[in-house]
């Protein structure tokens, strides 16, 4: 069967890997491919929705999709865990909805990286996540990080470990909590995209990083999420939900 593919900012980088993609796979079909001009009627009658937008741009294209019972992608950085919970009181107030798969990093290496943070989180008291993009990306802290600070505090309070040590919080250097994580967000020419989880304990650190070099690092992730979003159910976060990797409630 053919998924009919409806890719919202298709003019965008990711949205002109995507549609590269979607054009030379054998089982995905280019149903509509969007621009900030587009209507969003345009999405009607897709089997899938990617949304590959603008945070300002995301929400009413997810409504949408929702509402008119389209399976949807968001590619869309700036999603917070209040704003899904949202999302998720929409899914199960409209009838016919579809499932929502919000994924923060299509990178099979960035998802990995964050499993295996949230695996170290309850060992160390002293927790650190700088993240860096391109001098384009708009929101900050990353969807990635924001992701991996979540988890992060849920293994520990899953572990009855109390929240990471983060003294001097009142200083603004020192970064915006997430989850009571310290995250430092960079945003440079030259940069594409880079992560480390920096965990200290007594008498030593670990560090996990992840540095995506090219977009094609993306290809991957963008289509398991296409291929398994028409009959995944409910809403859902990150790749790993796709890559059974157990992280998180959602």
């Amino acid at each position: 069967m053919t998924i009919r593919v409806a890719v919202a900012g298709a003019t965008g980088k990711m949205g002109q890997l995507a549609t590269r993609l979607i054009e030379a796979a054998d089982d995905l079909e280019l149903h509509a491919g969007l621009d900030s001009r587009a209507p969003l009627t345009a999405l009607d009658g897709a089997d899938v929705v990617l949304d590959v937008t603008h945070p300002a741009a995301s929400a009413a294209i997810v409504e949408h999709a929702v509402r008119g019972g389209i399976p949807v992608v968001v590619g869309t950085s700036g999603w917070s865990a209040d704003r899904i919970v949202g999302i998720e009181r929409l899914v199960r107030d409209t009838e016919g909805a579809r499932a929502v798969l919000f994924v923060p990093n299509f990178s099979i290496g960035s998802v990995l990286g964050t499993a295996f943070a949230a695996l170290a989180a309850r060992f160390f008291d002293s927790i650190e996540v700088v993240e860096a993009h391109h001098a384009g990306k708009v929101d900050s802290p990353s969807g990635t990080a924001v992701r991996t600070a979540e988890l992060m505090g849920e293994a520990r309070a899953a572990a009855g470990e109390p929240p990471v040590a983060a003294p001097h919080v009142d200083q603004r250097a020192r970064g915006q909590l997430v989850a009571g994580i310290p995250v430092h967000s960079l945003r440079m020419t030259g940069l594409l995209a880079e992560q480390r989880v920096l965990l200290g304990g007594d008498g030593e650190t670990l560090q996990i990083s992840h540095s995506t070099l090219s977009s094609s690092s993306y290809e991957a992730g963008i289509l398991l999420a296409l291929r398994r979003a028409p009959e995944a159910e409910g809403v859902s976060v990150g790749l790993d939900a796709l890559l059974e990797l157990g992280l998180g409630a959602r």
